[in-house]
């Protein structure tokens, strides 16, 4: 074995347009296309010299493509996904055919749930990673035995092997990490990452890593990151903002895609003390947490929009999740936002436990209320690995197995006596049509685009897709939440019963 494999990092074509990637907390085919940056991949990618990473899907780089390329790599670190596993399955069957020696590791949140079905998923994947990856896949290039290393699961003598966990990253590994920056000026396009909310051009990476609330549906803390929150130092962080400014000078902010950008509030008052010189435009995930204190002191640093998951008008359902924040502080938190001067895409979730008719309704006006500057709206999904996915198949309400049909578009899979997954689907449809068909929400979004050529022709084209893609629900809910496309199934599930 060489000093050091030559290595090739993927985020796989699974689908096409599928965004499952290395960064994505709900890996599916978006309607509207859009893609988060393959974050977890580019720190191996910059300890290991010659290695390459190929963020397929954005780049339009198809099966075939893909296979090709492989065939000069020693080494390829793939990072799954639960809805990609079968088809990254069929993927690498492929690539080993064309490069029989070629060396594979599956990473990612599937691998550490599960990592003897993966394993029995395909002959063709020598290891499969638990928890953080970052030095896992670095000391097996550099040619450390399996044996050796932490955090790792593998075949040895016709039997499966899981060796110690690893430990989690701290300050001063995390800051000793290579900048994911670089690794996007070395082999991405950031023109190719498009979300709906976010400026365009935009790049995005973490300035901590982990998430001590304990949202029952959240997969990354429950997987990956881990629940323990663990900062990069605030030098680190605007060093890497620095780099990044005089690498993209095309890019319009950055997204800082912290499970939790705000927790704590010592943390992000010495941030934004450190932006605010750097004089640049940035938009992050956050909770309804924040002081007007310290939500000013992010918009003086530079804050343009803030991803808020206010969830559900209902105060018990948030106490089902195990949201750890209250409709009242929702309220608060948007009112703090608005007098600062900073904007709100909102998220809400249709059909947690407790959803009814009624708190359906409730959260619309909820949403109404609140008039963030754009919401999202998504079905309830239980991703293996969260509790939210054991809750419901103990309770049988994981009605449908699958989580995507076989093009990676994700569907609806829980289902309650009182409520019909096609009635929660309706909720959806009449969520959007209520909340973004009032008047002073049309000139709002169409007001931005007035001005600027670019935001016209994305604006019509994610308008043309959000359109298709109702006029596609309505039809479902119509048919009454029957499928017409075969499904994916969940690896090593068992029927949904309610025996488990």
């Amino acid at each position: 074995m060489p000093d050091v494999m030559k290595t090739l990092l993927l985020n796989p074509p699974s689908f096409e347009n599928f965004d499952g990637g290395a960064s994505s907390r709900w890996p599916a085919t978006r309607e509207i296309e859009s893609y988060w940056y393959p974050v977890w991949l580019t720190y191996p990618a910059g300890m290991i010299p010659g290695s390459r990473l190929l963020d397929a899907s954005p780049h339009k780089v198809n099966w075939q493509q893909t296979i090709q390329i492989c065939k000069d790599y020693e080494f390829l670190i793939l990072f799954t996904s639960t809805v990609g596993l079968e088809s990254d399955v069929k993927l690498i069957r492929k690539i080993k055919e064309a490069n029989p020696g070629l060396k594979i590791a599956f990473v990612g949140p599937t691998g550490h749930i599960k990592p003897d079905e993966t394993l029995n998923a395909s002959a063709d994947i020598d290891f499969v990673t638990r928890g953080e990856f970052d030095h896992s896949v670095v000391e097996y290039a550099h040619g450390k035995p399996l044996s050796e290393i932490p955090g790792v699961s593998y075949r040895k003598d016709g039997k499966i092997v899981h060796n110690a966990e690893r430990p989690q990253l701290h300050t001063e590994e995390l800051d000793a990490l290579p900048f994911a920056t670089d690794i996007y000026k070395r082999d991405l396009q950031i023109e190719r990452y498009n979300v709906p909310f976010l400026l365009h051009p935009y790049v995005s990476f973490y300035t901590t890593r982990g998430c001590p609330a304990l949202c029952t549906f959240c997969m990354w803390p429950q997987t990956i990151s881990g629940h323990a929150w663990r900062t990069r130092s605030t030098e680190n962080v605007a060093r890497e903002v620095k780099q990044a400014l005089g690498y993209f000078p095309q890019m319009k902010e950055i997204f800082f895609d912290d499970d939790t950008f705000n927790i704590r509030k010592d943390h992000v008052l010495d941030l934004c003390a450190k932006f605010k010189p750097l004089k640049f435009q940035w938009s992050s995930t956050a909770r309804v947490h924040s002081d007007y204190e310290t939500v000013k002191a992010m918009a003086d640093g530079g804050a343009r929009l803030f991803i808020v998951g206010f969830e559900s008008g209902d105060a018990q359902i948030l106490k089902n999740i195990k949201k750890g924040a209250t409709v009242e502080m929702g309220r608060a938190f948007m009112k703090n936002c608005r007098k600062a001067g900073i904007k709100v895409h909102g998220d809400f979730i249709i059909g947690l436990p407790g959803e009814t008719r009624e708190t359906i309704q409730k959260t619309i006006e909820f949403a109404k209320e609140l008039d963030c500057e754009t919401v999202q709206v998504s079905l309830a999904h239980a991703m293996p690995g969260t509790e939210l996915y054991d809750t419901m198949a103990q309770q049988g309400f994981l009605k449908v197995e699958a989580l995507a049909d076989s093009g990676g578009h994700q569907l609806p899979h829980i289902e309650y006596p009182h409520l019909s997954k096609s009635e929660m689907m309706a909720g959806v449809n009449r969520f959007y049509d209520e909340y973004y068909f009032r008047p002073k929400v049309v000139w709002r979004i169409v007001k931005e685009a007035l001005w600027d050529s670019h935001e016209r022709k994305r604006l019509y084209h994610e308008a043309t897709e959000f359109l298709k893609l109702r006029a596609e629900r309505l039809k479902w809910v119509r048919k009454g939440g029957d499928f017409d496309k075969p499904m994916v199934p969940v690896p090593g599930a068992s029927p949904a019963s309610g025996n488990d």
